[in-house]
């Protein structure tokens, strides 16, 4: 080959060179815009479950809120009412992100049952079509909580004093329930034994009320609170047949008389369980043994501060996604307590901060780890406060948005 044939070549594979990287630089541009179009489109939605009534009863909502979350402020925009529905004081989104279900927070459903409505989910819109209704098997429903795998939906009853595992359909929809519990026998103190100086605080020690029940971060227990009779019950979940089982060993954990457990959180570990106190207003830290489902008391800390007297509700726990702090609201004291959680799960306490509401019920962290919601029932407000990712204090944004006695919120992302 001569020397100007060579030269030809040469100059070809390098024109052939720059056309390659040219066209590499714009697939690469193309898919950077490509990614960039769909992080701008993805939004977070926020849905609010309210307490439903004639205004001015202190049961001002209509139902089931909608929202846009601004993600760099917390701010909840553009609120709208989703669906019509009596009570929907606590709501859960299944894991596929297309249904939510509420618990109808009522006593009249098809006799003396409270209810759990199901709804399918607009991805475009965020707006709600109801699916259908199904019996909680159980007065005033308070709790809901969703399986991993989608299967099933776990209700607790407060003023039937039951809990209730409910089929969920291939369509979203809830079928009858396969199993339900009625908790019945021993009672706690109508006070706390250790309740602070001066509390008159006196929940349901008259009979058996469930609280809250859970799967187990493995799905193979359900946990419930039972805050009549100051108890944390372990069940073995059978996905098979939706059945609930006693564990093989220490069916439940008891709390001290009259202390009244209400919800508990499990750190990101599944090791630790820390469990929140109605009357009392502390909490209380479990080792879980996964394998059993049996829970043993190790820490118990105050929710209120040093010296605190006077009577105070504690309402929720929170553990951040993080698992380096955990949060307790308390109602009347109206604050949230912030604590370390150090490397063999014992809390140490940082500090409190004013919900700048009246009576906050659920509490709840976005999906980015950023903001913590207030649900302020008695001063139809919802609070957002921005959170330290080091230091675990919680900073008020200065926003409140404006929601008829909000009970719950969760988030859609």
């Amino acid at each position: 080959m001569d020397d100007e044939v060579i030269s030809q070549e040469v100059s070809r594979r390098h024109f052939l060179r720059g056309v390659a990287a040219v066209a590499l630089a714009y697939s690469a541009l193309g898919s950077a815009q490509d990614t960039a179009r769909r992080v701008k489109s993805r939004r977070t939605r926020a849905y609010v479950g309210t307490y439903t009534g004639a205004v001015g009863s202190g049961s001002n909502g209509e139902g089931i809120y909608s929202f846009d979350v601004n993600e760099a402020t917390g701010e909840l925009i553009g609120g709208k009412l989703a669906a019509k529905t009596p009570d929907p004081s606590w709501i859960a989104i299944h894991p596929s992100k297309k249904y939510l279900y509420a618990v109808n927070e009522v006593s009249d459903y098809k006799g003396d049952s409270g209810s759990v409505s199901a709804f399918g989910i607009d991805e475009a819109s965020g707006e709600l079509s109801a699916l259908n209704v199904v019996s909680s098997e159980g007065a005033g429903p308070c709790y809901l909580s969703i399986d991993a795998s989608g299967s099933y939906a776990f209700a607790a009853n407060y003023g039937g004093g039951t809990i209730a595992v409910l089929p969920i359909r291939d369509d979203g929809s809830l079928g009858a329930a396969t199993d339900v519990h009625r908790d019945s026998g021993h009672l706690g103190r109508t006070q706390a034994v250790d309740a602070p100086n001066g509390s008159y605080a006196v929940s349901g020690h008259d009979a058996p009320h469930a609280h809250m029940i859970a799967p187990d971060p493995q799905g193979s227990f359900a946990l419930a609170t039972d805050l009549g009779q100051d108890r944390i019950y372990t069940y073995r979940f059978d996905r098979r047949t939706g059945k609930l089982n006693p564990a093989d060993r220490a069916t439940f954990a008891s709390l001290p008389s009259g202390d009244g457990p209400r919800h508990f959180a499990f750190h990101p570990n599944g090791h630790w369980i820390y469990a929140i106190q109605e009357e009392v207003s502390n909490v209380v830290l479990f080792d879980y043994d996964a394998a059993m489902g049996s829970l043993s008391p190790r820490q118990t800390i105050s929710a209120l501060p040093s010296g605190f007297a006077g009577t105070s509700f504690a309402s929720e726990i929170l553990v951040s996604l993080d698992g380096k702090f955990l949060y307790a609201a308390n109602r009347l004291h109206d604050s949230i307590a912030a604590f370390s959680i150090g490397v063999d799960g014992t809390l140490r306490w940082i500090g409190e901060t004013s919900t700048m509401g009246d009576y906050p019920g659920q509490c709840r962290i976005d999906p980015s780890g950023n903001f913590l919601y207030a649900c302020n029932r008695r001063s139809d407000s919802i609070t957002c406060f921005r959170i330290h990712r080091d230091t675990g204090q919680l900073v008020f944004t200065g926003q409140y948005t404006a929601v008829g006695s909000p009970a719950s919120i969760t988030f859609l992302a």
